[in-house]
């Protein structure tokens, strides 16, 4: 039985849980558009700019001649950003829809479709005056990351195991440097980063209503997991500079991702503060 070097398995595992971490990255988020009947806290740039990174990242996948697998994530990847492009605008129309037929029925006194909007934040609002232990969600989400983790290392060993029964075939050669490759790596490197600063803008108008941190916190992850398990097979000059965009986007896209967490605990926290001085004038 051929033993794969630490730096070979190390990366294995990392990479099993970065696909986990890509797999239910946009998870949290189709929930709270659905929960919510609305996908306004998202900007449409941010979502469409990642669809663009998601579409020349399979492109460079396919033209990688990489694992079928990858191949299959990328357009699972695509989808998933279809996906929540079609619930914000299945949400507008059916907002705008409703306030068609509320006019229709009281013409004076119908709400129009921003005060429907309204509305539903208001929903939104009295959720969040319900008291919420910190140590509550914080523990729920570490026990999301930890179960994602784990199921990274079991489809790893899983993996491993079915390698062993059966014989393994050589794994291929790293790709030459070629160009196409390359410069789609670098479109979606590109993409990734230009996604993240019309969602962060957006945030200082909605305070991160109606977006769920768990979409952040998974990215996160995944990018950094993603990062480590090409770095920890070498540290070569000609690796890294062969895959120098899928860590730019991984690494760069970190530091934004953490700048929209932090909007979430700074607009928790004031949000926190204003229904306590609420609380003290009533």
């Amino acid at each position: 039985m051929l033993e794969l070097p630490q730096g070979d398995v190390a990366s294995s595992v990392l990479g099993w849980i970065s696909i986990a971490c890509w797999i239910i990255v946009y998870s949290p988020q189709i929930i709270e558009n659905y929960q919510l009947q609305s996908g306004e806290g998202l900007s449409l740039l941010f979502v469409y700019i990642w669809l663009l990174g998601d579409i020349t990242n399979l492109c460079g996948a396919a033209l990688a001649h990489l694992l079928p697998t990858m191949i299959i994530l990328g357009v699972y990847y695509t989808l998933c950003d279809s996906t929540l492009l079609f619930q914000v605008y299945y949400y507008r129309w059916k907002q705008r829809a409703r306030g068609i037929l509320l006019r229709e029925e009281e013409e004076e006194d119908s709400p129009t479709e921003q005060s429907c909007l309204l509305g539903d934040n208001a929903l939104v609002h009295g959720s969040e005056g319900r008291p919420t232990s910190i140590i509550r969600v914080f523990a729920q989400y570490a026990a999301a990351v930890a179960f994602v983790i784990a199921t990274g290392i079991v489809a790893y060993l899983i993996g491993e195991q079915l390698q062993h029964d059966h014989e393994s075939p050589a794994l291929p050669p790293d790709p030459p440097f070629e160009w196409r490759i390359q410069v789609l790596g670098w479109m979606s490197a590109l993409s990734y980063l230009g996604a993240r600063v019309p969602q962060i803008f957006k945030n200082f108008k909605t305070r991160c209503e109606g977006l769920a941190p768990g979409l952040f916190l998974f990215a996160i992850l995944g990018n950094a997991t993603y990062a480590l398990s090409i770095v920890v097979v070498s540290m070569e000059r000609d690796y890294l500079i062969r895959n120098a965009s899928w860590l730019a986007g991984s690494a760069l896209t970190i530091f934004l991702d953490l700048i929209v967490l932090c909007q979430f605990f700074y607009y928790g926290f004031v949000s926190r503060q204003r229904g306590w001085i609420d609380g003290m004038a009533g």
